[in-house]
């Protein structure tokens, strides 16, 4: 059986306290490192306020807010990998390279479904 983290036996409110310390962890660190979060966390903080004023329904609010915190998710996920592919090698790789190139389209998609829900719920 493969090794384990020990924090892995961690269950309960214990669990989820230290989850959402990780969580504020990687919030800042991606934060703090990444322009591209930053950036997209700019745009999440003018895009949402305007979903909540634009929306007509629960629905609309949704998809619209959903989009944009999809974006986040998305290069916080690319993020990761990035510093994962970092930390095995700095080297240039075709693998390394593939990785980050996949991770990047990724959030182009996420940021193009910004444009397709926004677009579908304002002008349909």
């Amino acid at each position: 059986m493969a090794e384990e983290s020990p924090f892995k036996g961690q269950t309960g409110l214990r669990r989820l306290w230290n989850a959402l310390g990780y969580s504020r962890a990687g919030l800042r660190a991606a934060y703090q490192a990444e322009d591209a979060f930053r950036q997209e966390v700019l745009l999440a903080m003018v895009l949402i306020p305007l979903a909540c004023v634009l929306a007509t329904g629960g629905i609309e609010r949704a998809l619209l807010i959903g989009s944009v915190l999809l974006v986040l998710v998305v290069e916080l996920i690319n993020s990761a990998i990035e510093a994962a592919v970092d930390r095995v090698s700095l080297e240039r790789h075709p693998l390394a390279g593939r990785a980050k190139d996949i991770g990047s389209a990724a959030v182009l998609i996420a940021l193009l479904n910004v444009l397709v829900v926004w677009a579908s719920v304002l002008l349909g």
